[in-house]
């Protein structure tokens, strides 16, 4: 997975999500050379559900089935 700049830079490219214990490691690389690892705790996933809405979990689906 990619992810852009909204002037439609590669900003980094996601390799790898994994469950490393308690945690989440996200694995890739940072403008296309650089390597990292970024751990995300456990408060850190239930503090992003509370920016999660209905709206845009349906946007999110929505997004699933529309073609580029």
């Amino acid at each position: 997975m990619k992810l852009h700049t909204p002037e439609g830079r590669e900003l980094m490219e996601v390799q790898r999500v994994a469950r490393e214990g308690n945690q989440l490691v996200v694995r890739g690389l940072i403008m296309g050379t650089m390597p990292t690892r970024a751990v995300i705790r456990p408060e850190q996933i239930r503090a992003a559900f509370g920016l999660l809405s209905w709206g845009l979990l349906w946007g999110v689906i929505a997004l699933l089935f529309k073609r580029t």
